[in-house]
């Protein structure tokens, strides 16, 4: 009898607890994850169930499915990245933290339910529009880390989105306000957290862009209609003396894979340089996945060479099996790197290459396995036009190689 007692006693317990755990409540929050005492980047995500939320990046949609509870506690995933929000809910609040564990990066997160604004207006009325191109320089003092990219943005009113583009790809959606003559973007995708801050006037702006709270630099941009950034195709090539690639990773099943073996012998293939957590890559895997399923009949293959900073060889697969589950990638993806997304390291693994300057990067093989082209970076479809080029770009010179 004691028995039934105490088993009685213990399905009441968890049926009180089930009762007591709590669920986000559904409708429009504000998340802000604190990137320096006094700067918070902002973002918009709703809640449509209490299994899922869309978070909202300009015209960008990502939806959340991967949402968990325990009592007054919620994780959500976004997809493919392995990064994610933990917090305590209370009251229509939330509190906690944006956790990467591979980087070893936390970032402070708080939210507020019903607020559907990103960035508050402080200023009365608004001085500038920065409507238009804007030839830019990051970090312009310092000869090591500077670059240069070109800023492309849109503004309605007091509201701003467009992107900056750089030779190794774009900095995603990025959504924000112009407040007098202060510029304020943001952009968070479960991989990266940007902000950018800065003062402008008609033809000139000076700022700071924040990549979550480990990383900060400066800005300067002047308008200019014509700037364009170097060609992609011209900023990596094979060093004298070689003609092809040659490498040998593992795929996960713990094969040695090679561009000599019989799958890709007589055939046009893409190898793509990249890793899981980068969004660039993601968008060029979600473009290539789309080709590759269409042209299905041809003679051609695409290969992901996947660099990845997590820290075991199994947390790598597994990262990698997600973005292939999550993207629906159907050709195959090696590893080969783990513990590091470094460049320098990665180019030891392709000395054939002048340099690894971008994830991603594609390399054009033809059928007679030569190099005839690479590729560095990848304008996503937040470059607009740059995007709709390239993909034109991309499958004519496809049709080219699989004509020959």
């Amino acid at each position: 009898m004691n028995k039934f007692i105490l088993l009685g006693i213990a399905l009441l317990v968890l049926s009180c607890a089930d009762r007591t755990t709590q669920v986000l409540n559904e409708g429009m929050w504000r998340g802000e994850l604190q990137l320096a005492k006094n700067e918070v980047l902002p973002f918009n995500f709703q809640v449509t169930s209490p299994d899922a939320l869309k978070i909202f990046n300009a015209e960008e949609v990502i939806l959340v499915t991967d949402v968990t509870y325990s009592n007054d506690s919620v994780i959500f995933r976004t997809p493919v990245f392995e990064g994610y929000i933990k917090a305590v809910m209370t009251e229509g609040r939330l509190k906690g933290e944006f956790i990467k564990e591979s980087l070893d990066r936390v970032v402070p997160f708080s939210a507020q339910f019903g607020t559907k604004t990103r960035f508050d207006i402080i200023s009365k009325s608004t001085t500038t529009n920065v409507s238009g191109n804007w030839e830019t320089t990051f970090s312009p003092d310092t000869e090591n880390d500077t670059y240069m990219a070109k800023g492309i943005f849109q503004q309605d009113g007091t509201k701003v989105t467009g992107t900056f583009r750089t030779t190794t790809g774009d900095y995603r959606y990025l959504e924000g306000i112009m407040d007098g003559n202060t510029m304020k973007l943001s952009a968070f995708d479960g991989a990266h957290a940007f902000l950018f801050t800065a003062k402008v006037n008609d033809s000139t702006m000076n700022g700071t862009f924040y990549s979550g709270n480990h990383w900060k630099e400066p800005f300067i941009a002047k308008r200019n209609d014509s700037f364009e950034l170097p060609d992609a195709n011209d900023l990596t090539f094979l060093n004298d003396g070689y003609e092809t690639l040659e490498f040998t990773f593992p795929n996960a099943d713990g094969e040695q894979i090679s561009l000599s073996d019989e799958q890709f012998k007589d055939k046009v293939v893409v190898v793509q340089i990249m890793g899981s957590w980068c969004p660039n890559c993601l968008d060029e895997s979600k473009y290539y996945s789309e080709y590759y399923n269409n042209n299905a009949d041809k003679d051609l293959e695409f290969l992901g060479l996947a660099f990845e900073y997590a820290k075991t060889e199994d947390a790598a697969f597994k990262s990698i099996a997600r973005l292939r589950e999550d993207v629906g990638v159907s050709y195959p993806i090696l590893l080969a790197q783990y513990g590091s997304s470094s460049k320098e390291e990665a180019q030891q693994k392709l000395p054939m290459l002048n340099h690894v300057l971008s994830y991603p990067t594609s390399i054009f093989i033809d059928k007679k396995g030569n190099v005839r082209k690479i590729h560095t970076g990848f304008n996503g479809p937040a470059t607009g036009e740059k995007y709709t080029e390239y993909v034109a770009e991309f499958t004519s010179f496809m049709d080219e190689l699989l004509a020959e």
